[in-house]
């Protein structure tokens, strides 16, 4: 399930998703592989499409000169009630790396501008 995340997480970041990916199949004459295509969010246990939908709810905490900082989770609470979250570890365990990958994606972001703001001062 984790590993079916992070994949998500990576096409979501490049703009692929199911729909194209069947889509360039068709166009290149292969078949479909299930191992690359790319998982939606109804592909997921509820738990974890729990979690998806109360963390797009959230919050978040970004500041200047260093970008995302996280989810704010005070209304974490009243959010997990409105949708019935049973399954609190899965839920929690979700959130925290659907957090962490927005957190090191914002990083990463923030030192690509830094390192072409110092290429544009030395050239």
């Amino acid at each position: 399930m984790w590993e079916r995340l992070e994949k998500w997480h990576k096409n979501l970041d490049i703009g692929m998703t199911k729909d194209k990916y069947l889509t360039l199949c068709d166009q290149m004459g292969q078949d479909p592989s299930e191992d690359k295509c790319p998982p939606e969010y109804g592909d997921f246990p509820v738990p974890l499409q729990q979690a998806i939908e109360v963390f797009n709810r959230l919050g978040d905490r970004v500041y200047p000169d260093i970008g995302y900082m996280g989810k704010d989770y005070t209304s974490l609470p009243l959010h997990m009630d409105v949708v019935g979250v049973t399954e609190k570890d899965i839920f929690l365990e979700a959130l925290v790396r659907l957090d962490a990958h927005l957190i090191k994606r914002s990083a990463e972001q923030m030192k690509k501008a830094r390192d072409s703001v110092k290429k544009k001062g030395n050239g």
